[in-house]
């Protein structure tokens, strides 16, 4: 699956900066999720020239976010991307429509482009606008090559909830916790798996797939924000808005023991090094599952230069 986002759904229905940062954080975090499976967003190189506000380009309007904000926005529309012009496969002589609107050189006309030509791609939308619809249907006239019209249906996603359903459901099935311990490694490349990380959850839980859906939320977030470290140790700006988010706050998904408990159970919150053989890491911070009270736990803060170890999955420790 490719994701390409659609610059045609900002066509300045947007009133105010208010209501535009609201829809455009749904679009960051639909990004988000797209890169907790292993997806990314493609933009457009010249995304920051449209007009989500009468009289006013995307560029102007985000300069107006929180700094943090901000930040990510830019690091993704200017620097990062990934473009998808970098990898076009249509040209500006291929005549794609989508209802009576001409769609060449635009997401709309690429995504559709790559499916005919047997790549599945799929379409990201602001809302509110006038794109809140799926499928959207684009055929390529070739009346000019003397050749039978193509058409295609594209996804379209708005929210990501419905993102993560459908993302998730490509997603090969994983019916054991062995499946999950199998699949980790290879899913989430930026963290580094003890061997006996999921031995608690194999050797003493039963399966339940609500269970493993939320440790694979876990650490895909946890792979998304050590992408985002620089060389240094730091956190890029986007780095920094998913550490806010996930780790800070009542309701972090992820957060430390407590003193007492890392007094009272010190022991059992240390682990074998998963690449120093002998060596121990103790690892409080957790993440939390709330379903079986499960929770995960790695090592943290990584020094830089160094991975995080995800090193045990299971029953939670610190019971009283």
């Amino acid at each position: 699956m490719e994701l390409l986002a659609n610059e045609l759904s900002l066509h300045e229905q947007f009133h105010d900066s208010g209501t535009f940062h609201a829809a455009f954080s749904r679009i960051m975090a639909m990004r988000a999720i797209a890169r907790r499976y292993k997806l990314e967003l493609h933009c457009q190189r010249d995304l920051l020239s449209s007009n989500p506000i009468r009289g006013e380009t995307l560029q102007k309007t985000i300069m107006g976010f929180p700094r943090e904000e901000r930040l990510a926005a830019l690091g993704w529309l200017t620097r990062k991307g990934p473009f998808w012009e970098d990898i076009r496969r249509h040209s500006g002589n291929d005549y794609l429509e989508c209802g009576n609107d001409v769609v060449t050189d635009t997401a709309i006309g690429e995504a559709a482009f790559r499916k005919l030509h047997g790549v599945d791609c799929g379409l990201v939308s602001f809302t509110p606008s006038e794109w809140e619809f799926a499928p959207v249907k684009v055929t390529w006239r070739r009346e000019a090559e003397q050749l039978d019209d193509r058409s295609t249906a594209l996804k379209n996603w708005w929210n990501g909830e419905a993102l993560e359903d459908a993302l998730r459901e490509c997603a090969p099935p994983i019916l054991t916790w062995r499946e999950l311990a199998e699949v980790c490694p290879s899913r989430f490349e930026g963290l580094t798996f003890s061997g006996d990380c999921f031995d608690p959850l194999i050797n003493g839980v039963p399966f339940a797939k609500s269970s493993a859906d939320r440790i694979l939320v876990l650490l895909g977030i946890l792979d998304a924000l050590v992408q985002e470290r620089e060389d240094t140790g730091e956190w890029t700006a986007e780095g920094r808005q998913i550490y806010r988010q996930y780790f800070m706050g009542d309701r972090a998904l992820f957060s430390d023991s407590s003193p007492s408990e890392r007094r009272k159970f010190r022991k059992e919150l240390t682990f074998g090094h998963p690449e120093n053989p002998g060596g121990r890491l103790c690892c409080p911070w957790h993440g939390k599952v709330s379903h079986k009270t499960l929770r995960l736990h790695f090592s943290w803060p990584p020094p830089a230069k160094q991975p995080v170890y995800v090193v045990y999955a299971g029953p939670k420790i610190t019971k009283r």
